[in-house]
């Protein structure tokens, strides 16, 4: 799996392309919903960029660590707040299938706001759903790992190779070699530190 590893610089820079092109495009949110958890970082960059002060969340649960994806896309944490006549605005990292913001406009929908439009970071062509805004396309298909699920994604990478990397050396060749990804040894130290962990609550509570 070819991998692309985002710094918070590009971050920024897409967050504010995003914001500028819901600007120009005259649409003026009431409220912004961020999709937990990738959605966070950029709804509220959004919201600093357009002045927007109205932020609420929900939550759908589909991909986890490493890319490890659930079958099917669900409603965990619901909107908790009324947009009820309002112009929402929904906020994601990434348009990747398509179906957590499918999952999220039907659910968002029944509340009978008065406009929905969603707003993504990368739209990848391959997803059932095109935004109606975002900062960049991806075409040739590829993990995005942004910067607040760095140890998270690398954990789950390193936990599924077979077999295990003897060290963090060999870990930090075949990262490279497997997903293209090249990683500093601290941010290395970090996700050991994270396996390590897993490992002993594992080894605490034996299924």
């Amino acid at each position: 799996m070819r991998c692309e590893l985002l710094t918070w610089g590009e971050i920024r820079r897409l967050a504010r392309r995003l914001a500028k092109l819901i600007h120009t495009s005259d649409y003026h949110p009431d409220v912004i919903i961020a999709i937990a958890r990738g959605g966070y970082v950029p709804a509220r960059l959004v919201c600093d960029f357009l002045d927007i002060y109205n932020l609420t969340s929900i939550r759908v649960a589909h991909y986890t660590s490493g890319a490890d994806k659930g079958q099917t896309a669900r409603l965990s944490s619901p909107l908790n707040v009324d947009v009820h006549d309002l112009r929402v605005l929904i906020i994601d990292d990434v348009s990747d299938t398509g179906d957590t913001l499918q999952v999220t406009l039907d659910h968002v929908r029944s509340f009978n706001p008065a406009e929905v439009k969603i707003g993504v970071l990368h739209h990848k062509t391959v997803s059932s759903i095109e935004p109606d805004f975002y900062a960049k396309k991806i075409i040739k298909w590829r993990w995005l790992i942004y910067p607040w699920a760095v140890i998270e994604d690398l954990s789950g990478f390193i936990a599924a190779m077979e077999p295990a990397p003897k060290s963090m050396t060999e870990a930090s060749d075949r990262l490279e070699k497997e997903h293209s990804i090249n990683v500093s040894q601290t941010m290395l130290e970090d996700v050991y530190a994270l396996l390590h962990k897993a490992t002993c609550r594992t080894s605490k509570h034996p299924t």
